[in-house]
């Protein structure tokens, strides 16, 4: 199962956590019922119209992203227009990057009491991450980030998975599929969030039954990419999450609803058990958007490919001219008369040594070169000069990718000149950790809301052996604190921080860093009879892993003094 079919599946089984065995009277007085669908598709429609723009860029970066672009932008009558890489080079560069610094969450606690359950949580999410495939998510996510300048997470609960006892899913979602009000920055002020999807008929009506008949032209639309193949969604229909908030006992709750073609297939807000409490106790939609070039009024930004398309067609533009025009002058060609004297086909056979001519002699009206004059190297350089405003505009230079000029050759000031050259992509990597933070909280919440039931995780412990704890949601339900002067105390919640770091590192990052290892070794810090002198010099110096470091020469030193 791919992830697409296991995103679908998963909010396909959103609706199971709260069966509906309403009789036919309560049915007629839900809170949600067809009427409320069919408004909600009229402020889905609205949504859609004001987001065309945007989902037109998004689909046309994927095909300058594809070096399909001169397949929109050429005419008919214009001639072939060479593709060039530099643009694709760009963004699959970046995506390194942020490889290269995949998040790693620590959770900290807020009180000393939660300090254990925090402990527990740094091992247990990636744990959650992992089962859900989080390096495929988090690639894909990076990509769309890069191309269509926002990455979204979806984070919910699958009830159906691990055979019906339920996880938390991570996914990508697809932008093209999510709708919200028009003119907010922050998505969790929108007033609705649709996530639409298409889906087989015959798959709805397997599910559901009361769909038979119903299910005919799509009453909403989602925009597509440009495919390859053929799509046929003929037999499809659009199934829509419609998540809304509402304000309940004085606190903001988000409700979910799951329709089709007016139809409700299920609706939190009418089930008797969510009601009043809301479909997520945390009350927030489950979608961390993640832009990369924030734009004012829209919780979405712009991508790379904004940047560097003019660039890039004028690269391709002027490029394709070159190619030409070296071809015509690669190439020799000749006049030749209607009624010349001269076999074409043997002239045009490299493979023979004679040509046959009729007449008595062969003159220079019968057979003339075409001549072609080469261009001037003026425009090669306004080639490369464009080339290098691509490469600047993105940030993608020379010793981004290992490359060197002028000479350089040394490891320690290759990396010197990458950690100067890769401001750009350090401050796009930030803004992702912050999504991920929210991720990783999001995450939380859903481990403080279901995770009832204990169930076994494995973990790398410190010594490099794995253990299988069992883990419940136990230690982050709220509990009575004491009370003072005999009154009872109110309950308290433990609530986290997230702190997010580099789980991986570059090659060059690693190496810096066993040579600072090996220069402390020789400097003498490991030395047990200086451990003091070590600590106060590291008190000093700002390195990665220094708390590590710490700590070995302090056991070194407790070791030592305690053999004096």
């Amino acid at each position: 199962m791919n992830r697409n079919d296991k995103s679908k599946k998963t909010r396909r089984g959103e609706e199971a956590l709260g069966a509906q065995n309403a009789s036919a009277a309560e049915k007629e007085a839900l809170p949600v019922g067809e009427e409320e669908a069919r408004e909600a598709e009229r402020i889905l429609s609205e949504y859609k119209r004001a987001k065309a723009n945007l989902d037109a860029r998004v689909t046309d970066n994927e095909q300058w992203f594809r070096l399909r672009h001169w397949e929109q932008l050429r005419k008919p009558e214009d001639r072939k227009i060479h593709h060039s890489g530099w643009l694709f080079n760009s963004i699959v560069s970046k995506h390194a990057d942020f490889m290269d610094a995949m998040p790693q969450c620590t959770v900290l606690p807020r009180e000393k009491d939660d300090e254990k359950e925090a402990a527990k949580l740094t091992s247990v999410i990636p744990v959650i991450l992992e089962r859900g495939n989080w390096q495929s998510v988090y690639s894909d996510a990076v990509y769309a980030k890069l191309k269509t300048g926002t990455a979204v997470y979806s984070v919910l609960w699958d009830p159906e998975a691990e055979d019906g006892l339920g996880d938390i899913a991570v996914s990508r979602a697809d932008i093209l599929n999510l709708f919200w009000e028009p003119g907010v920055r922050d998505i969790q002020s929108s007033r609705h969030l649709f996530y639409a999807q298409l889906e087989d008929n015959d798959i709805l009506t397997d599910r559901w039954p009361e769909l038979e008949g119903k299910l005919g032209t799509p009453s909403a639309d989602v925009s597509a990419y440009l495919y390859d193949a053929s799509v046929d969604t003929s037999k499809k229909s659009t199934v829509v999450d419609w998540y809304y908030k509402k304000r309940v006992g004085g606190r903001t709750v988000v409700h979910y609803c799951k329709f089709v073609n007016g139809t409700v297939l299920y609706a939190s807000e009418n089930d008797p058990a969510l009601r009043e409490r809301g479909w997520y106790d945390h009350g927030l939609y489950p979608f961390v958007f993640d832009p990369l070039f924030r734009e004012e009024g829209t919780p979405a930004g712009f991508g790379m490919i904004d940047v560097m398309k003019e660039a890039q067609e004028d690269i391709d533009l002027l490029g394709s001219e070159l190619i030409r025009n070296a071809r015509l002058s690669a190439r020799k060609r000749y006049f030749t008369r209607i009624e010349g004297a001269v076999n074409e086909e043997e002239f045009a056979d490299l493979s023979r040594d004679f040509v046959h001519v009729s007449g008595s002699a062969l003159g220079e009206d019968s057979l003339r070169e075409i001549t072609s004059s080469p261009l001037s190297p003026v425009y090669l350089t306004v080639l490369n000069n464009k080339i290098q405003e691509l490469k600047e505009t993105s940030g993608n230079r020379d010793f981004s990718q290992g490359g060197t000029m002028g000479g350089v050759t040394s490891g320690t000031a290759i990396n010197a000149l990458q950690e100067a050259g890769n401001k750009l992509a350090r401050d796009m990597i930030a803004m992702t950790y912050n999504a991920f933070s929210q991720v990783c909280t999001l995450v939380i919440e859903l481990i403080r809301q279901f995770y009832s039931a204990p169930r076994c995780m494995r973990i790398l412990g410190q010594d490099g052996d794995f253990e299988f704890p069992v883990y419940d949601n136990a230690g982050l339900l709220p509990a009575a604190q004491d009370g003072v002067f005999g009154m009872e105390a109110a309950l308290r919640k433990p609530v986290f921080d997230v702190s997010v770091k580099a789980h991986k590192q570059n090659t060059f990052s690693r190496s810096a860093q066993n040579q600072d290892a090996l220069n402390f070794y020789q400097l003498g810090f490991f030395d047990p009879a200086r451990a003091k002198e070590s600590l106060a010099c590291l008190e000093l110096i700002d390195i990665d892993n220094k708390e590590k470091l710490v700590s070995v020469i302090t056991r070194n030193g407790e070791a030592y003094a305690a053999r004096q």
